[in-house]
């Protein structure tokens, strides 16, 4: 197959072309490292900014949504530890979270000293949700580009459960693990629009019912949460404008007691759906459903391209695999 020369983008993703040396034209656009490096201080600045407002205006300063991977774990220590701020940590149990993700999650919070939240939505909606999403589309062709559909549904009832959190609990800040490839340096510190969240809500909320029934509408805002806007919080995704380097992250959080699954693949750290959303993504649309965010992390420095290769051509765990189709009861 081929792939661009700088990055790891393959012929298959959407949209794209290459020049007569063999560049995408994702990395034509990319404006460099200095004018990364210009727009990261911007926005820390204007992160540290943001906390002289909302520091110490209530019980929590911000939410961490906490899988128990490396770069949440990374996130909550950065906000717990270095910038003091008083954190509740949200977990959403998906039905796969890895056990060693679960040790992971209690040995860290009790070790820095923050309080945490467990939601574990009824199973069997889920089930019906990643269910459909093996066969059929549920989102716009848009959102393939950057996360296979399965992933969509979790993290899009993640957003809407803890943004449900955050308004009830008047807690200013909402912080997301995101890996720099994840969270564009420019959304990466964001007031959350009521009225822009209301649309995108339908966009996930009405397929999702469609598939599990009007049950699904508890995970979701009312409409009395959107009528009190300025309860809304800000959104934050401090990796995108601190420095990233995953073998530093891994280093810190080890000191934390945090351990490495080993029954995840190689792009996650918790989640043992991970194989097999990868595995159907592939086979639906021809390219892996990581490349995007990896591509991102290859252009900008903070990965090599060796490594990202690595990544995208994983196979996934067999084990993995099979286990989560045991679970959902796909043969």
């Amino acid at each position: 197959m081929r792939r661009c020369t700088n990055c790891v983008l393959p012929e298959t993703f959407p949209g794209i072309k290459f020049n007569e040396n063999g560049v995408c034209n994702y990395c034509l656009k990319f404006k460099g490292n200095e004018k990364l490096k210009e727009e990261k201080e911007t926005y820390f600045n204007k992160f540290k900014e943001l906390l002289e407002q909302v520091k110490g205006k209530g019980e929590y300063d911000c939410t961490v949504s906490y899988s128990g991977g490396k770069d949440s774990t990374y996130t909550l220590y950065v906000l717990k530890e270095i910038f003091k701020l008083k954190v509740l940590a949200l977990v959403l149990d998906n039905g796969f979270i890895s056990e060693q993700s679960f040790a992971n999650i209690r040995t860290v919070t009790e070790t820095i000293g923050v309080d945490s939240l467990i939601f574990k939505p009824d199973f069997s909606l889920l089930k019906k949700i990643f269910r459909h999403s093996v066969e059929n589309p549920m989102y716009s062709p848009k959102t393939l580009e950057r996360a296979s559909t399965m992933c969509t549904s979790c993290i899009g009832l993640v957003k809407f459960i803890f943004l449900k959190v955050a308004i009830e609990k008047k807690i200013p800040l909402m912080a997301w693990g995101w890996s720099p490839g994840q969270a564009p340096i420019r959304s990466s510190i964001m007031k959350i629009n009521a009225a822009l969240f209301k649309t995108t809500q339908e966009v996930l909320r009405k397929p999702m019912a469609d598939i599990a029934g009007e049950e699904i509408n508890r995970y979701f805002l009312s409409e009395d949460h959107f009528k009190n806007k300025e309860a809304f919080p800000y959104n934050v995704s401090p990796l995108a404008f601190m420095e990233y380097d995953e073998h530093k992250i891994v280093a810190k959080i080890r000191e934390l007691g945090w351990r490495s699954p080993k029954d995840v693949d190689k792009n996650s750290t918790n989640c043992l759906l991970n194989s097999f959303a990868n595995h159907v993504h592939i086979d639906k649309y021809g390219f892996h459903p990581y490349a995007f965010e990896i591509a991102e992390m290859v252009r900008s420095g903070v990965m090599s391209r060796e490594l990202g290769l690595e990544k995208i051509n994983e196979p996934g765990i067999n084990a993995t695999v099979e286990y989560a189709k045991k679970k959902l009861e796909i043969t």
